[in-house]
């Protein structure tokens, strides 16, 4: 860019070389293009000083915000955790947590059947409270609270549990009855409760015993559906039969009654099970010993004979052994019963024998001085003095000597007197049968 001003355009004419229309025109565009140029650096120093004042302003607002971009920084990683634990809080309390529905559900209502979904959240609340036992400390408080929840929704399931099993059992008044899996499922619940779980098995004792003792009394009296098999009542004068009946049916009744309670108690897993079934089984059996009893002691002081009364005391045995080795000595009272009747029953077998052997002897002792006379007839008979005998009994002093009577010659008395010889050195040649049956030999 040229210092000194350009010169002034000399008047055009004619005569003007073009050269210098063409510098003087260039001169002119280069003048316009240095205005627009400093106009162009005045903008450009414009924006460089506002450039620079925005980089200081910028610099200080930097320096200002430093402490508040940290903060940011840490209360957005605090966000992040806050979320992952509110996830990790969220999916604790839907695991470890049943809903307001689950739980109405749960406690359910007194007519509403059981079924396997109550088991499920029963023995879902049940491990849940173990796991969440043994949480760490530092969940302490939420173990409380935890633990406040399960104890309590374990506690409302377990009883409507309770109810329900309480209730099933009035039930099962039936002679015959079908023990259902979800039973089995309810007691396994409840025995971890030892209250409930013992009330259960009272209430299903006695809803089983009067059943038992009902099906005894109506297998007394009326039999079977359509009369098949008939009433027991109906062998009364059989004996043997009769009794023989009645314990083959309160046998059969104490299998079956000791199946239903394994049945129920399968999934039980705590100890003392085989004691809960054989006390059980004793409660329920014992309702029938009074009217068995009175019956068979009927039977027995009836005296129906010796042989009858062994046959029975030895059928009572058999059924005492048969029964105790299903039961075991749990049903005491039954066994006690039966056992009280075999002893009865020996009892009055050895009292009958003895006063039939008594009556023998009776018999024996008014007999034998006619087995004598009968016996000293047949010696003398078989040794030919039956006839000397008589004449010498019927002989008067004013019929003369006896030797004049017929058969009494001298003759007649040597043979005679020589087959009586014969019978003394052989006495027992002339015996009679009914003698080889005397066992004393003083009699003899």
């Amino acid at each position: 860019m040229a210092d000194t001003a350009p010169p002034a355009a000399a008047p055009a004419g004619p005569g003007i070389n073009p050269l210098s229309r063409k510098l003087n025109k260039i001169l002119e565009t280069r003048l316009d293009n240095d205005k627009e140029l400093e106009s162009i650096n005045e903008d450009v120093q414009a924006m460089s000083s506002c450039c620079e004042d925005m980089s200081s302003r910028l610099k200080a607002a930097k320096e200002q915000t430093q402490d508040l971009i940290v903060k940011t920084t840490k209360l957005q990683a605090e966000n992040q955790r806050l979320e992952m634990k509110a996830q990790v809080a969220d999916a604790f309390i839907a695991k470890f947590q049943l809903t307001p529905d689950e739980m109405n559900l749960l406690r359910g209502t007194k007519d509403e059947p059981i079924t396997e979904y109550y088991l499920k959240y029963g023995l879902q609340i049940r491990i849940f409270c173990l796991v969440a036992w043994k949480l760490w400390n530092r969940w302490l408080y939420c173990k409380r609270h935890l633990m406040s929840d399960f104890t309590d929704g374990l506690k409302v399931g377990l009883r409507f549990f309770y109810v329900y099993k309480y209730d099933e059992c009035r039930t099962l008044t039936q002679e015959s009855c079908d023990i259902s899996p979800v039973l089995a499922q309810a007691m396994e619940a409840l025995q971890d409760r030892p209250v409930l779980y013992k009330y259960t098995l009272d209430e299903f004792g006695t809803a089983r015993r009067s059943a038992v003792v009902r099906g005894f009394i109506d297998a007394l009296t009326r039999g079977g559906l359509g009369g098949t098999p008939r009433p027991i009542e109906m062998h009364s004068h059989d004996p043997l039969r009769y009794v023989g009946d009645m314990l083959a049916w309160l046998h059969q009744a104490t299998a079956s009654e000791k199946e239903h309670l394994e049945a129920i108690l399968k999934l039980v897993t705590i100890q003392g099970v085989e004691e809960n079934i054989q006390e059980v089984v004793g409660h329920i059996t014992e309702g029938v010993c009074r009217p068995l009893k009175v019956r068979i002691e009927q039977v027995i002081v009836a005296e129906p004979g010796a042989v009858l009364l062994y046959k029975i005391s030895n059928l009572l045995k058999f059924y005492h052994q048969t029964i105790s080795g299903i039961v075991g000595n749990s049903a005491a009272t039954l066994l006690t019963t039966i056992e009280e009747m075999h002893l009865l029953s020996k009892k009055i077998f050895f009292n009958s024998l003895s006063l039939h052997a008594s009556k023998l002897m009776d018999k024996i002792e008014a007999h034998l001085d006619t087995l004598i006379n009968e016996q000293a007839s047949y010696v003398l008979t078989r040794a030919g003095l039956s006839y000397i005998y008589n004449s010498v009994q019927q002989h008067k002093p004013e019929q003369g000597p006896l030797s004049n009577l017929p058969s009494l010659d001298s003759m007649s008395l040597r043979v005679a007197m020589a087959q009586f010889d014969r019978y003394l050195s052989a006495p027992d040649t002339l015996l009679m049968s009914q003698l080889n049956f005397l066992l004393s030999a003083t009699v003899k």
